[in-house]
């Protein structure tokens, strides 16, 4: 299924049915009095988060939802029937907003989350409820209220603990099928990841976490350069970014450190809230270097970038180290400290 994570729709919800002027007309009853009844509710249109969806493609192509008008009041005091309402079924993590204000009208981060996007329209009064003392044959009856509608943008923001963050050919593929049970695509050239996958890493019994790789960014994303900034928007509700280096480049003319930072530099432009959330230094394909230069490789590096924070030394190809961080980020998931 193609991964889609952005839509535009618009949303109809139905008019409320009409209330009647009517009196009643039975043998032997005269002046039977008004009885006119109340037209039916219109529908409304909801939406719903739903676990099992994981795309936003059904509404790529599906672009208009209504919902059925009530039906008109009867005589006899009949009210009309009320329309069904409308439930629109999407992926959790969904943000749903209105396309001319920019207003948020939903997030739904919760399986089975309920949100309202157009109230369906009151049906009318028959004339029965306006009948007195005084006014014994009211010939009045209101007409059913119309229903919203408007026009709204959805945006999916994947539910992960952990963000994968880095250049093309980073190894951040190779190092969510390292982990855990996921299988992004894997080849030497860039931009193999096209959308966001989704990998569970277990770290023992009752004890997991939910990982996120995303496509690569590179220098000059903010003004769309490779496939720009269209998927850091996944990062957001993650609570901890890895950043993945390619610490052994083949190309002489790469430096680590200056990509290092042109990434950090496009997540700021992207949001600095992004950018302040806890980031760690993944340094990876440390088995392409000697065992007697890694170490020293690796602490040139950290010195270069003036990096404070963790890091640690993987190889996501053979697996060096990728136990040991998984671990480290169990342990901040759950405590909020670094091993």
């Amino acid at each position: 299924m193609k991964f889609i994570d952005e839509a535009r729709i618009e949303v109809h919800a139905g008019k409320g049915g009409d209330g009647i002027v009517s009196f009643r007309r039975e043998k032997n009853v005269p002046r039977g009095g008004p009885d006119g009844g109340d037209g039916g509710s219109g529908g409304s249109v909801y939406a719903v988060a739903d676990r099992n969806i994981n795309t936003l493609v059904e509404y790529r192509f599906a672009r208009i939802h209504r919902a059925q008008d009530g039906k008109h009041g009867g005589g006899a005091q009949c009210s009309g029937k009320s329309a069904d309402d409308v439930v629109l079924r999407v992926p959790v993590g969904t943000v749903i907003a209105d396309a001319q204000t920019g207003e948020t009208v939903a997030d739904l981060a919760a399986h089975e989350q309920l949100a309202l996007l157009a109230r369906g329209g009151k049906g009318g009064l028959g004339n029965v409820n306006f009948k007195s003392s005084t006014n014994r044959t009211p010939r009045k009856a209101t007409p059913g209220e119309s229903g919203e509608h408007r026009t709204l943008k959805l945006e999916l923001k994947v539910l992960a603990d952990v963000g994968l963050l880095g250049l093309p050919n980073a190894g951040k593929s190779t190092f969510i099928r390292a982990v855990s049970a996921a299988r992004p695509k894997v080849a030497d050239y860039p931009f193999t990841t096209l959308h966001p996958h989704l990998g569970v890493v277990r770290v023992g019994v009752d004890r997991s976490f939910v990982i996120a790789d995303i496509p690569g960014l590179i220098e000059g994303a903010a003004e769309g350069a490779g496939l720009g900034h269209q998927f850091l928007r996944h990062l957001v509700r993650t609570r901890l970014l890895l950043h993945v280096v390619d610490a052994a480049p083949f190309d002489p003319g790469t430096d680590p450190a200056r990509d290092a930072r042109a990434i950090a530099a496009e997540l700021e432009k992207f949001d600095p809230g992004l950018h302040r959330k806890p980031r760690w230094l993944v340094l990876n394909k440390m088995d392409i270097l000697p065992a007697e230069e890694r170490e020293t490789a690796a602490a040139s590096l950290l010195r270069r970038l003036r990096w404070r924070g963790p890091s640690f030394c993987i190889s996501a190809l053979t697996g060096q180290g990728c136990r040991e961080l998984s671990f480290a980020v169990m342990k901040f998931l759950e405590t909020g400290k670094v091993a």
